[in-house]
């Protein structure tokens, strides 16, 4: 596999249009000065917080079709996608390219919890 293959095969996350877009869309607001890291966390800590209020009280066959029931789907769209956008400009403000974390993470992990000691256990790594 040459250089270029191994690269597109690490591209697990190409968020790169989309944190352009909301540096573009805090700039145009005159958002940045709002947008610390600090702030986003918490921000990204809300919006996680109304994904799960949707979650709630539900039982886990009604949970894993929230995002196609008609009742939930489009609040299940709006807060994940609420997440996503407030993780990316977290990750942009702080200068993280979320796709060189994702691929060292899914590696640590490999390492972590090899298929060996982890097939159909649920016990974390430390804890075993």
């Amino acid at each position: 596999m040459n250089n270029s293959q191994s690269e597109k095969k690490d591209v697990l996350v190409d968020v790169q249009n989309l944190s352009v877009a909301l540096d573009k869309f805090a700039t145009d607001r005159n958002w940045e000065q709002f947008h610390s890291p600090k702030n986003l966390l918490l921000a990204l800590t809300g919006e996680v917080g109304e994904l799960a209020e949707i979650f709630q009280w539900m039982g886990d066959v009604e949970a894993r079709s929230a995002g196609e029931t008609a009742a939930t789907a489009q609040a299940v769209k709006d807060e994940l996608a609420d997440v996503l956008f407030y993780l990316v400009r977290l990750a942009s403000v702080l200068k993280v390219d979320l796709n060189a974390a994702a691929v060292q993470k899914l590696r640590s992990n490999a390492i972590k919890y090899p298929i060996e000691t982890s097939l159909g256990n649920s016990t974390k790594y430390n804890k075993k």
